[in-house]
């Protein structure tokens, strides 16, 4: 499972590209796209909507930096003094903490079960030990001892959670990392809170995941491109028009270190404990929710470029895989029928 650090020194860097087109508009009466951008997760984030004038621009601004301040003393593990990284130093236990936690880690324990664990949030231990988590880099792969070691800490089955009230329970070491659906969870909150403003077309970033609605102010919809999975250069593969949808995608080619001529990428199967080692490259879903498109992608890389295919087929999925071609062009390329569905609209 790829865990996406919240640290702008170990992420994954972003390979899915908003293409912003900013309509500058001197007559305040005409509609323009406003936002503003910063800094978040280790990453970037943009937040772009449709209205006459920049009036709400300051107000909005503050409220977002407010929201994102609150969901990283959550949720991130690079702050000692989180919710989540004070759970993560108890041996075991239980500790209560906020409804929106234990209702993010509801939905990760669920979508766990529907991957059959491609996505788990427990995995942390493993992603630190290739190298890829808050623990830094490293020049040489770990022993297999050590792997399965570890590995005893993993599995979400391992992992409680209650609502009523809002409380984590663990019975072993096991470490909770959410940042294969926390850009996600984020994006679907701004959004929301964009909403609550009366704000209906717009256009919410955060390291490539995305979230639209409605159009741009020329009655478009918004373009957003997938980069090909190049380690040299950038380059747009697939240019989507789309709107009141959420985007996320997942790769293995930017993020990875080499030993012997053998490339490691970030993305570590659960089962394994190892990095994946299979001809897909990248997956980008289509979903009503950022925090599952967000997980999903991330659950159909660990899968593959056979199982991940078929499972998204199977469970209706919006997807699009990019995967090594055995010959002729570089890459070849998959959309579900939904995916495809989805671009008609």
């Amino acid at each position: 499972m790829s865990h996406r650090s919240i640290n702008p020194t170990k992420r994954l860097v972003v390979w899915l590209l908003a293409v912003f087109v900013l309509v500058g508009c001197s007559d305040s009466a005409k509609e323009q796209l406003v936002g503003f951008d910063g800094s978040t997760m280790g990453t970037s984030y943009s937040l772009r909507w449709v209205a006459k004038n920049d009036r709400q621009v300051a107000e909005i601004q503050q409220a977002v930096e407010e929201r994102l301040a609150l969901i990283n003393q959550q949720m991130s593990t690079y702050i000692p003094e989180s919710e989540i990284s004070r759970f993560n130093a108890l041996r075991s236990g239980e500790m209560p903490v906020s409804a929106e936690l234990a209702n993010l880690i509801q939905r990760s324990q669920s979508l766990s079960q529907q991957t059959g664990g491609a996505f788990d949030i427990t995995v942390g231990p493993l992603v630190n030990l290739w190298g890829f988590g808050p623990e830094g880099r490293i020049v040489s792969a770990p022993s297999s001892e050590r792997i399965e070691s570890l590995g005893t800490r993993v599995g979400y089955q391992k992992l409680g959670v209650s609502q009523n009230p809002p409380l984590l329970t663990k019975a072993t070491n096991l470490q909770v990392d959410l940042s294969a659906i926390a850009k996600g969870y984020a994006v679907d909150q701004l959004a929301s809170l964009l909403v609550g403003k009366g704000i209906n077309n717009y256009l919410v970033e955060i390291g490539g995941e995305l979230k639209l609605s409605g159009n741009k102010p020329n009655g478009e919809s918004w373009k957003i491109a997938i980069e090909a999975p190049l380690t040299t250069e950038r380059v747009v593969q697939h240019v989507l028009p789309i709107t009141n949808i959420a985007m996320a995608t997942s790769g293995d080619y930017r993020n990875y270190f080499e030993e012997n001529g053998v490339r490691y990428s970030h993305t570590i199967e659960p089962l394994t404990g190892a990095p994946i080692k299979h001809a897909l490259v990248s997956v980008t879903v289509l979903h009503i929710s950022c925090a599952d498109a967000d997980a999903l992608a991330t659950a159909l890389m660990v899968m593959g470029d056979k199982k991940g295919v078929e499972f998204a087929k199977r469970h209706d999925l919006a997807a699009y895989f990019l995967i090594k071609a055995q010959e002729g062009a570089e890459f070849e390329s998959v959309a579900t029928a939904n995916f495809d569905a989805l671009l008609k609209k």
